[in-house]
């Protein structure tokens, strides 16, 4: 088994880069208001040709890690991402979306896990940070569940690329090496 990729009660979990065949998975999370309704993005307007473009965009984009989780038929299951990576600060700002049924399968847990593994061990990054919105109590108890410590201390840099309105909702996490 590759460090990509753990069995869970059976279930194989990989990272991978994203395929155009996971356009139409992902199109799927972006058209699920249960999914995507605190995000900061209008996705209910995306189309095929968004997740396509996206897809395209990831496999040569420098500033950002784009990953697709997949079960162990190669399915997709949500993306996991570090963007914004900024190497002379050495860090870099965690995302990730699974679609509804991943959700409570263990694959957000696996995905975030190893996003962060390949940011502080590959990437050489000393910290990885993300917010949340406040109102979005299903992210905020499984970042608190898993143990992934809040922060105050965040650069302006991060802080920077949000309105001063969604930094007010927002709760910072960060993982350090």
């Amino acid at each position: 088994m590759s460090i990509n990729q753990i069995e869970d009660e059976g279930r194989i979990m990989k990272l991978r880069k994203l395929e155009l065949k996971d356009a139409p998975l992902m199109l799927e999370w972006m058209h699920d208001d249960s999914v995507v309704h605190f995000m900061g993005a209008n996705f209910a307007e995306k189309k095929i040709e968004d997740c396509e473009n996206f897809v395209r965009y990831s496999q040569d984009c420098e500033d950002d890690l784009h990953m697709a989780i997949v079960d162990d038929n190669d399915e997709y299951m949500g993306t996991v991402s570090l963007k914004h990576i900024n190497k002379e600060l050495k860090m870099a700002e965690f995302a990730i979306t699974v679609r509804k049924c991943a959700m409570g399968q263990g694959y957000s847990a696996f995905g975030m896990k190893e996003i962060i593994r390949i940011g502080l061990q590959e990437i050489g990054l000393d910290k990885v940070l993300w917010c949340v919105s406040k109102l979005n109590e299903r992210a905020v108890r499984f970042y608190d569940k898993n143990g992934y410590p809040r922060t105050n201390d965040v650069p302006e840099y991060y802080k920077g690329m949000y309105t001063e309105e969604q930094n007010a909702l927002f709760i910072w996490y960060v993982v350090e090496e």
